[in-house]
């Protein structure tokens, strides 16, 4: 990502340092797709509990319009949340999210947010994703004097929440052992979705590289999932990063020859795709220390790759302009974003890919989590995953 800061002029350049910030910061009808694949696994509600983490893409109302990334601070109003809801539920969509779709295949409720969850709402789970949150820990980016306009919590303050969250369920922490940690872990599923993103889009035109960010943020995951699996986790699900350079907000700063074989901006896309053949490396080598353990990898970037390729496919008319927005040529601008007084989104979200410029519709979501949960786009497959758990006594 570092050509897009040394490709465009002075303001383009302060533009990308200011503005990049936000960038990749990114009841309950069951789907009829779903339906057709799991319903048989699904009857028996194979898990219990869903614990989620991530960033934008993943947080169900952690952050809000006084507390979200800069740029896109208007997330508690309309039209977020307009095509589900019908009101905003500070979820960066028009309605729901892979995790929301996920939930809903395994025949629990949507997951409520740590910050507004209380005593009998987490009964089926918690969700301590974060919009955006970094892979890296926040005094990384306090150390380079590159913590201005960022969202502070990290991967490290969503495992804090999470040891918070067990101690309130009478969870020892860090011994995590005892009867009330086993029903706390035992029968749940652990979804941590795409994150990293924020650590690339923080330190761009800054003089530290790609490979020192790759570097840290992977072991950063590396160490909280070792974590999480070493408190009991048993089946977990890593979403790997998405093909970040199709998004309206990379297409709007690039410069027009930084193009793909998909038409997106290829240094960003190939960042990411470096970024995740290092992190399957890393899945293989945990698979390997905890083989009690399901680590299930979903490939985002391919699942994003398979509809740019062929979005009429999947039913989408439009791939690159955000539906919610405004400004030449992808319909987003860096000073009017989804939710401003003068913004109105488009009438037909469900034909677009894209919602915001950064974050996507329900309709790509939807798409996206049925990849993930019928379709090739997991290693394993999912429903190996909870096959394996059905066979547990």
């Amino acid at each position: 990502m570092a050509t897009l800061s040394t490709s465009h002029s002075s303001l383009q350049k302060i533009l990308v340092i200011n503005f990049t910030t936000i960038f990749f910061l990114f009841s309950h009808s069951l789907p009829s797709a779903y339906a057709s694949a799991i319903t048989d696994l699904t009857s028996q509600r194979p898990f219990k509990k869903i614990y989620a983490f991530g960033d934008s893409f993943t947080d169900t109302g952690n952050t809000e319009s006084l507390t979200g990334p800069n740029g896109f601070v208007h997330v508690s109003n309309p039209p977020y949340g307009t095509t589900f809801f019908h009101h905003p539920t500070n979820r960066y969509s028009d309605g729901r999210l892979v995790i929301d779709f996920v939930a809903q295949s395994l025949s629990l409720p949507f997951l409520p947010p740590y910050r507004k969850s209380q005593g009998k709402d987490t009964a089926y789970g918690v969700n301590f994703a974060v919009a955006g949150s970094t892979a890296i820990n926040h005094a990384f980016f306090v150390k380079n004097n590159l913590s201005l306009d960022i969202t502070p919590e990290s991967l490290q303050t969503q495992m804090i929440w999470f040891n918070k969250y067990l101690e309130s369920q009478g969870c020892q922490v860090p011994e995590s052992s005892g009867p009330e940690c086993k029903q706390a872990l035992d029968d749940a599923l652990f979804w941590v979705g795409e994150i990293g993103v924020n650590d690339y889009a923080y330190t761009l035109g800054s003089t530290i590289s790609d490979d020192t960010i790759r570097k840290l943020a992977i072991y950063s995951f590396t160490e909280f999932l070792q974590a999480l699996l070493q408190k009991g986790a048993k089946y977990v699900v890593v979403q790997a990063l998405p093909t970040t350079g199709c998004l309206p907000l990379a297409m709007t700063l690039a410069p027009a020859d930084d193009r793909d074989d998909l038409g997106c901006v290829k240094s960003v896309n190939n960042q990411t795709y470096a970024h995740n053949l290092v992190l399957q490396a890393k899945l293989s080598d945990l698979r390997m220390q905890f083989p009690d353990a399901v680590i299930v990898y979903a490939d985002y970037w391919n699942a994003y790759r398979a509809v740019m390729k062929n979005p009429e496919k999947y039913g989408f008319k439009e791939s690159f302009k955000a539906c919610c927005g405004a400004g030449d040529p992808y319909n987003f601008g860096v000073f009017e974003t989804c939710g401003s007084p003068s913004i109105i989104a488009c009438s037909n979200p469900s034909e677009y890919i894209n919602w915001d410029g950064v974050h996507l519709t329900e309709a790509m979501y939807k798409v996206l989590a049925d990849m993930f949960l019928n379709g090739n786009l997991t290693n394993p497959p999912f429903k190996s995953l909870l096959e394996r758990k059905l066979q547990k006594p």
